[in-house]
């Protein structure tokens, strides 16, 4: 979910917190008795700051003694700022992240377990798959709103001249057809796809799932292992084939962040690009006049088109002394009509089942309707609720495939390196 990103310095969030006032400081109450619950967004494209903005602005009209004041926070460092903003006593009331970031700090006691405190309407729209997103050691630590699926991008012109059959999100390419695909979209000057795997974790355990790869496997007593089983192999072997087997896939993508693969898609060199839905955004912002694109759906296995997901999240900070006036704001930022709002100021899918149904996400206009007909396979990414995954991923995880994917190791050695040293690097946190 935190694929598009924009610099900020995590100093700049900590002093813009303390500016507005947070719930460490005091009983969060002016002198008037007006409640301030301080909301960090993460929010950073302008129709989606625009629509957060807008939305504590009519909150704020309509309940003159519960004011929440807006902090633009930041993807960059997140997580350390929030952990500094935590010891500090300086967290933010209600609080924009990913659900992949939340387990440490619901683990540390830093977020409140919303159980008691959602209201049915709530609950009951999310889909449980959803929650399952925020739920930590039977505790609910954040309510998921937007998600969003990858898809692949694809130049319309070099896929019809192909003659390949277009994939829809009933009829998939499955991973085996999706490697004959692009080789036949090979040609003078164009490779048939460009991975950016700048960032190759998550991309990977993610369309994993659809091959029934999961990689992390808990057992009764609630540890978990990782174990490299036929599954967790298809997607990763289809990339490193494509890159050093067909030459399908551009080797210089492999270095590259999604936006970066934008310029050559534009320009013919790449035929297709798989990037998360809401780079819509940018291909229509940045496209030359007159480039034809569609949104296809990602490949699927032998489990189906599922996909692991990481939804962007709201919780309560556990130190705020106005939970329940916090979860009222969330649930009124979370009111269909306002989550469709947030969706397409974020070109993401909202996870609420009567925001998904909203006529306006279901065009064909943008690839919109192909989004919301993979909504049904989106699942908890397999690391969701994994103690030392961010460790285990930066340390383990990312050399290897890294390396992998480039041709510099084979697929025992990536095995050798994600299983062995990853169950290294999880047991100091289960002990």
């Amino acid at each position: 979910m935190r694929a598009l990103r924009r610099t900020a310095t995590a100093a700049a969030t900590a002093l813009a917190l303390l500016l507005t006032g947070c719930s460490g400081g005091g009983d969060g109450t002016d002198a008037d008795g007006t409640i301030r619950l301080s909301f960090q967004s993460l929010a950073w494209q302008k129709e989606s700051v625009d629509a957060n903005r807008q939305l504590v602005k009519e909150w704020n009209a309509a309940h003159p003694d519960i004011q929440v004041d807006y902090v633009q926070g930041s993807w960059d460092n997140v997580h350390d700022q929030l952990l500094t903003s935590f010891e500090g006593g300086e967290a933010p009331d209600i609080i924009h992240d990913a659900s992949d970031d939340l387990a440490d700090f619901a683990y540390g006691g830093y977020l409140a377990d919303l159980r008691t405190l959602l209201p049915e309407r709530l609950t009951t729209d999310i889909p449980e798959r959803s929650w399952r997103t925020a739920t930590f050691d039977g505790g609910v630590y954040g309510v998921p709103f937007l998600q969003e699926p990858k898809v692949l991008i694809a130049n319309t012109r070099i896929l019809k001249a192909s003659g390949v059959r277009v994939p829809t999100p009933g009829e998939p390419w499955s991973w085996a057809e999706f490697r004959q695909v692009t080789k036949k979209l090979t040609g003078k000057g164009t490779y048939g796809v460009a991975w950016p795997l700048k960032e190759p974790v998550s991309v990977t355990l993610n369309l994993g799932l659809s091959a029934g790869g999961q990689l992390f496997h808990r057992a009764a007593d609630g540890k978990v292992t990782i174990r490299f089983d036929e599954g967790d192999r298809v997607v990763p072997g289809t990339i490193h084939d494509q890159v050093n087997t067909d030459r399908s896939a551009a080797r210089t993508a492999l270095g590259m962040g999604g936006s970066d693969t934008l310029p050559g898609f534009f320009g013919g060199k790449y035929a297709m690009v798989p990037l998360g839905f809401s780079y819509r955004q940018q291909v229509v912002e940045q496209a030359p006049e007159g480039f034809e694109w569609t949104v296809l759906p990602a490949p699927a296995g032998s489990a189906g088109p599922l996909q692991g997901v990481s939804p962007q999240t709201l919780s309560v900070a556990e130190d705020s002394p106005h939970k329940k006036e916090a979860v009222r704001f969330i649930d009124f930022l979370l009111q269909p009509r306002n989550m469709v709002r947030l969706a397409k100021g974020d070109w993401m899918l909202p996870t609420g089942t009567e925001a998904l149904a909203d006529p306006a996400l279901h065009t064909a206009e943008n690839g919109w309707a192909t989004g919301t007909a993979l909504a049904e396979g989106l699942r908890p990414a397999p690391a969701q609720s994994v103690r030392g995954y961010p460790e285990w991923k930066d340390k383990v995880a990312t050399p290897a495939l890294q390396e992998y994917y480039s041709g510099a190791i084979d697929t025992g050695e990536l095995k050798k390196r994600l299983v062995e040293d990853g169950n290294r690097v999880l047991a100091r946190y289960q002990r």
